[in-house]
């Protein structure tokens, strides 16, 4: 099941979607030295599409945030991560980066994540 929020960022030309905020922060903060551009623009689901006949359409996002890593978000963003807002949200200090999200990709027995068919 796709993740209620929506990161883009290579101008727009790559997209993820984390299932949570702070899969979002450990995505950036993973991705982001290696990334050819330093802005991330963060959008949270924001309700369904209706179609003129009244189906279902869709989903919509709304831009939540914009995380541009060249001005120095990386200690705001580790922040965040290490010290949740809401004391009642599990903890996410289990390290950066977090493992693919992708549900085709498995581990084997190496190192590197393999494909799945």
């Amino acid at each position: 099941m796709p993740g209620t929020w929506q990161l883009c960022f290579g101008d727009g030309h790559q997209q993820r979607y984390p299932a949570s905020r702070p899969a979002v922060l450990r995505y950036t903060l993973g991705i982001g030295p290696k990334a050819a551009s330093t802005r991330f623009e963060v959008y949270a689901e924001s309700g369904a599409v209706t179609l003129a006949g009244g189906q279902p359409g869709g989903r919509t996002f709304a831009l939540a945030e914009v995380i541009d890593l060249s001005w120095g978000e990386t200690e705001r963003l580790q922040a965040g991560l290490f010290h949740p807002a809401n004391e009642g949200k599990e903890s996410v200090r289990n390290g950066l980066p977090s493992r693919p999200e992708s549900p085709t990709f498995e581990t084997g027995s190496g190192n590197l994540p393999r494909r799945t068919p």
